[in-house]
């Protein structure tokens, strides 16, 4: 009876966090929501407007699956509350362990969803684009940012994200001077944006002969794509626009033409390029979308900015962006904001970067 004693306690807990999430979720008011986005797409049936019923669809279908998960759990909460009842009655242990089995799948659920609600930035559930660049150190730095890349495809690939390489610069021996990656799936800024600043590498140098220890630093820029109703105000006499013909494979076509786009933005200096499609029109439009989530992003860093010199006697100062270490001749990595350290590097390296993430996100960075 003390399992059962324990476990009612913790279902306790449980049903209690369920509801405040239904509660945080606004679950009342999504139903309503719904209900109303049905109407709208009936009212535009009728119309030539396929983009916005496509994007009424994906909202509601967004808020369904939220709405849907929760009545999921408040009804398998309600299962285990009429088998502890029937336990009660019976005493069968095969019950209770049926009781145990039902609480620890609730409690991953819960998991999940408690996760999803702290996606409360504007545009978490939009795609994203992930600019890694190589800091100072050469073939060291270039090795890192491959690394660093590695990291987030096989992190995406866990994910069941799509991904795509927009714009690459490779190194002299096969590392990354740069590169830009979009990332296209359910939430991929809101898993990703945390991941923005510099990232060091310590580790004996595979490039020395002598094998010295060698730090090599990274930036990472996340930034989401924007959809194209979102109103960046872009003038063309502040655009410079240069065509040029993309390098790498595609045949003598990809020699022949000036199918590569690069956009300067004058004001800001800020520059998007594009050169993974053979259409200059689809390079120049995916650089347009870039340029708009960077402008936007440099919009949000001004606030930001502004808010850091009014609380700026609480900030830490010593590291400045950095954000993560990895050791690797000590078998450690430490995060600096979460103060998480792990041993498991060959793992981290591999994509699983989930306790950082989650932990960065229950932090509210």
């Amino acid at each position: 009876m003390l399992d059962l004693l324990i476990l009612n306690k913790k279902i306790k807990k449980l049903k209690n966090k369920i509801f405040l999430l239904k509660k945080n979720t606004n679950f009342v008011h999504n139903s309503k929501k719904i209900q109303s986005i049905d109407i709208k797409i009936k009212t535009l049936t009728s119309h030539n407007n396929s983009k916005l019923i496509s994007r009424l669809y994906k909202q509601k279908n967004f808020l369904s699956q939220e709405k849907n998960t929760i009545k999921i759990l408040i009804n398998r909460l309600y299962d285990i509350e009429y088998w502890i009842k029937l336990f009660n009655k019976e005493q069968d242990l095969e019950i209770l362990k049926e009781i145990n089995t039902q609480y620890q799948k609730l409690t991953k659920k819960l998991h999940k969803l408690e996760i999803y609600t702290m996606f409360n930035n504007k545009h978490d559930k939009n795609n994203c684009y992930i600019d890694i660049q190589s800091g100072s150190g050469g073939i060291e730095s270039q090795d890192w940012t491959k690394m660093l890349l590695k990291m987030y495809l096989k992190y995406s690939l866990n994910k069941k994200f799509k991904t795509n390489i927009i714009t690459k610069s490779t190194g002299e021996i096969g590392g990354i001077k740069s590169i830009t990656l979009k990332i296209k799936g359910n939430f991929a800024f809101g898993w990703f944006r945390t991941e923005t600043g510099i990232h060091r590498l310590v580790r004996k140098s595979p490039f020395n002969a002598s094998n010295r220890r060698h730090t090599s630093f990274s930036s990472v820029f996340v930034y989401p794509e924007l959809n194209n109703d979102i109103n960046i105000n872009i003038e063309s006499k502040n655009l410079r626009i240069d065509v040029y013909r993309a390098s790498g494979a595609g045949g003598q076509h990809v020699n022949r033409t000036e199918s590569a786009v690069r956009i300067t933005h004058i004001p800001s200096g800020i520059v998007t390029q594009c050169q993974n499609n053979r259409s200059q029109h689809k390079n120049k439009s995916t650089a347009i979308k870039q340029l708009k989530a960077k402008l936007y992003k440099l919009e949000i860093n001004k606030k930001k900015i502004e808010k850091k010199i009014i609380n700026q006697n609480k900030l830490d100062i010593g590291w400045g962006n950095q954000i993560r270490s990895y050791i690797l001749d000590d078998s450690r990595i430490k995060d600096i904001r979460t103060k998480i350290e792990r041993n498991d590097i060959h793992n981290v390296l591999n994509g699983d970067l989930n306790q950082f993430i989650e932990t960065s996100l229950k932090m509210g960075l």
